[in-house]
């Protein structure tokens, strides 16, 4: 534990015991956050086991069953009278199903979304504190009006606060900027900027942290920020592609690509690292990683926060074995397909401790600021690695 956690649980939170309610679909994800929230209160702390607001699980069950037509509701298994509460939802979790008349339906973001109303109708206001831990952002791709459009994220997140919610936590929103729909409520757009690193560097202790060795490469010019930081904290070129679209057709609610365009220096014979928040079919993304070998590319690592496949894997396998991409990585902050788990191109990247420490934070009433800003924490990571490369 590092001495920021220390100081965290150095100061308790006396009256109001902490409760983590994991919503269908987050429960293997609530589980590892459990671990270390448990371990750092009862093993390195033995003074807190005689505190009655720690428990031996912080986890609170409750139940969202269904009723043959399909309508729910929500029920409570124990009681949640003045905890601070923090309910993790995976609104992109379609390996939730439940049957309706006769069939079985698989849980849509609506159906997520509702069930997280629907806890929090059942807890009539007797909790000390709600916050909701939403890494996938409810209606998040739909972040701006072009034309007469529904805003759904901006509508769902001002519903939440006059529910009583205080605090919303997501990861790598599309736009962060929607927060601006709820200026008088807590909202945390976290990146897992580090854990991305980490994840990488075990999997390859070969990479060459340098201008001559390795290059960031942004997929899109909306992925540019994520990208830039990665090019200055490793102190790398940065690259981008722009998406040619056809204005004049929609698919599947879309402009379709028609062509990538590089901007950039050159990228042959450098390992390039392409990030981006979403791999929803993949097509952009394995475009982009033919056109970067055929510029002379070396391996080519791809980065998502969430790592949807919406069309299935095949294309990444067969351009894993074809020599195009070295490896996908991608968090455990959304359900992933089971293959993944046996793939040998896929990297899963670990983002429980890091949720863990946010809870700690905002329980003890700790500012979060230094866990928002990942930079000491990645130079030290770097140091690590050039060492154990000598």
């Amino acid at each position: 534990m590092d001495e920021q956690t220390k100081a965290i649980l150095a100061h308790p939170n006396e009256f109001f015991p902490l409760g983590v309610i994991p919503m269908p679909g987050a429960m293997e994800l609530s589980e590892k956050i459990d671990y270390y929230l448990t371990n750092w209160y009862h093993n390195l702390y033995p003074e807190y086991k005689n505190d009655p607001t720690i428990k031996d699980s912080m986890l609170l069950h409750v139940n969202c069953p269904r009723f043959s037509t399909g309508d729910g509701k929500a029920v409570l298994k124990e009681t949640i009278r003045g905890y601070d509460i923090y309910i993790l939802t995976d609104m992109g979790n379609y390996n939730c199903k439940y049957d309706m008349f006769g069939q079985e339906v698989p849980m849509s973001p609506d159906d997520h979304f509702q069930d997280l109303k629907r806890i929090i109708e059942a807890m009539s206001g007797k909790a000390y504190r709600i916050t909701v831990i939403m890494p996938l952002l409810y209606g998040g791709r739909q972040h701006k009006r072009s034309a007469r459009e529904s805003l759904d994220c901006a509508v769902a997140l001002q519903e939440l606060e006059r529910m009583g919610v205080e605090n919303i936590v997501t990861f790598d929103a599309h736009d962060p900027r929607v927060q601006n729909a709820i200026p008088l409520m807590g909202f945390d757009n976290v990146m897992p900027h580090y854990q991305v690193l980490k994840a990488l560097f075990r999997k390859y202790n070969d990479i060459c942290i340098d201008k001559d060795h390795l290059m960031i490469v942004s997929p899109d010019e909306g992925a540019m920020n994520r990208n830039i930081f990665y090019s200055s904290v490793l102190g790398v070129d940065l690259g981008m592609f722009y998406k040619r679209r056809d204005y004049s057709t929609i698919i599947n609610g879309r402009n379709p690509i028609v062509a990538h365009e590089y901007l950039g220096n050159s990228v042959k014979g450098k390992d390039i690292l392409v990030a981006d928040d979403i791999i929803a079919s993949g097509d952009s993304m394995i475009s982009l990683a033919y056109e970067l070998k055929e510029k002379g590319a070396g391996r080519i690592f791809l980065s998502a926060t969430y790592a949807l496949f919406t069309e299935g894997t095949e294309k990444f396998r067969k351009a894993h074995e074809d020599g195009i991409i070295s490896c996908v990585l991608g968090t455990n902050l959304t359900y992933r397909k089971p293959e993944l788990a046996q793939a040998p191109w896929f990297v899963e990247v670990d983002v429980s401790k890091y949720i863990s420490y946010f809870i700690l934070a905002l329980h003890h009433n700790q500012s979060v600021t230094r866990l928002l800003d990942p930079n000491k924490k990645i130079q030290d990571l770097l140091i690590r690695y050039k060492n154990n490369q000598k």
